[in-house]
């Protein structure tokens, strides 16, 4: 089936070149028998190709690529074709900065085994001081977390107590302020504010003065050692 298929389309297709239509001259089954005749007498032209001789650029062309003319593909082709080649295998070895770029980079990517058993322990210790810096610092901050819960109690106490006493003063504020003016007023009027300013003018002076009558009554106190020597 699937030669006579080939042969039936090779037959149209040179059917097409010699341009005669294939549908007024088909014949299935002379067209078999001369497509066979036709298949079984072809002889292709051979390439002109050289397989025998290896391909060696020739680097002095023009036309010949650059990647053609470097070390790797001569190392390429000495590889394939060995002497045959005509390249000097001498020329193929590295110089000695390759050389040394290559043992560099060979030292980083692949050390010696000492020196990874070194790169180890290395890393080991460092992870080893770091936890007991950890550790250490924990152990710090457990000793002073009883400390450290009391002054936060004391400072949410003092909170507490002044949110408190700022309550209370304005209360007593406001209660001043309704026994002055004979209403309530407004926190935030600007009458009240001015009371206030006036208030607290008025207790600074009260805590000078207090202040001033404690030091003339230290200062009129004869010290007790002279007592005890007039005694």
């Amino acid at each position: 089936m699937a030669t006579s298929m080939l042969c039936r389309r090779t037959a149209i297709f040179s059917w097409a070149i010699r341009g005669v239509s294939p549908l007024k001259s088909y014949n299935p089954a002379s067209s078999h028998c001369g497509l066979l005749h036709q298949i079984a007498n072809y002889n292709p032209k051979p390439l002109k190709l050289n397989l025998k001789d290896p391909y060696i650029p020739d680097r002095e062309s023009e036309k010949t690529p650059e990647w053609q003319k470097t070390a790797k593909y001569d190392r390429k082709l000495f590889g394939r074709y060995g002497s045959s080649s005509g390249i000097d295998p001498a020329k193929l070895w590295p110089s000695h900065a390759q050389l040394e770029e290559m043992i560099a980079e060979e030292r980083e990517w692949n050390p010696p085994l000492q020196v990874m058993l070194k790169n180890v322990e290395a890393k080991t210790k460092e992870a080893n001081a770091k936890r007991l810096a950890r550790e250490k610092l924990v152990a710090a901050n457990m000793a002073k977390m009883p400390k450290m819960v009391a002054d936060w109690r004391k400072e949410k106490r003092e909170a507490k107590q002044k949110l408190k006493d700022e309550k209370a003063r304005r209360e007593r504020l406001l209660a001043e302020a309704r026994e002055r003016f004979g209403y309530a007023m407004d926190p935030r009027s600007p009458k009240f504010l001015e009371m206030v300013s006036e208030i607290e003018k008025e207790e600074k002076k009260k805590r000078k003065l207090m202040k001033r009558r404690l030091k003339e009554e230290q200062s009129h106190v004869p010290p007790a050692s002279s007592a005890a020597s007039s005694s």
